[in-house]
């Protein structure tokens, strides 16, 4: 008996330890919780993928993202999505309503991840229903299938075929800092916690390149 319980025992503990290391200490229970810790405690860099799209001409999304002073709240999405990009989009219409009132520094981009098909044209023509301001929100799509898997994969951003022209894939709103990195990863239903977020990042950024300037 005294062994049973002892073995009982020991299980045990292996087993809270191992719960403890795969959840970094029960903080999170979930693949998705435990990327967005990991993106918060090691900000992820962007390759140097080529990308084109409304108003924006071809550079490399580090180009695109490291704009001086600004931060960038960017979603991934695809022209022929009927379900989450739909909701996408109403989010993003909302963040940029309220930074036409009060915008420190932060830029919307909104990346297809459907290259060979969003054309900068279609891109474009999508872009207009939803009001998007190329001044705040723009488009863009990483045309070369192999840089658009390196992005994806980089990113986290989980992107299944499903072998009708459409895609199953994850949404949620990424912030990048000043530097081109993404820092967070906030679910849609947290776009006001994703504003201030990248309000205050920005305002630091511009912060620090006032005192660089001096």
């Amino acid at each position: 008996m005294l062994r049973t319980v002892l073995l009982s025992l020991a299980l045990l503990g292996g087993g809270f330890g191992a719960a403890a290391w795969l959840t970094h200490d029960f903080q999170v229970w979930t693949d998705e919780g435990a990327r967005r810790l990991e993106v918060a405690l090691r900000p992820v860099p962007v390759p140097a993928v080529t990308v084109d799209g409304t108003g924006i001409a071809p550079s490399t999304l580090p180009q695109l993202l490291t704009t001086p002073g600004h931060v960038t709240i960017a979603d991934f999405f695809y022209t022929r999505c009927k379900t989450v990009c739909l909701t996408l989009g109403s989010s993003f219409a909302q963040l940029q309503a309220a930074l036409a009132q009060d915008n420190p520094g932060v830029q919307l981009l909104s990346i297809s991840f459907d290259g060979g098909h969003d054309t900068p044209d279609l891109l474009r023509h999508y872009a207009r229903p939803l009001g998007a301001d190329p001044a705040i929100w723009r488009f863009a799509r990483v045309a070369n299938p192999a840089e658009q898997a390196a992005l994806l994969r980089q990113l986290g951003v989980v992107v299944i075929p499903d072998g009708f022209g459409d895609y199953e894939h994850n949404a949620a709103l990424l912030v990048f800092d000043a530097q081109g990195r993404m820092v967070r990863v906030f679910d849609l239903a947290e776009q006001d916690l994703a504003l201030n977020y990248a309000r205050h990042l920005a305002r630091q950024a511009q912060r620090t390149s006032a005192q660089g300037a001096v």
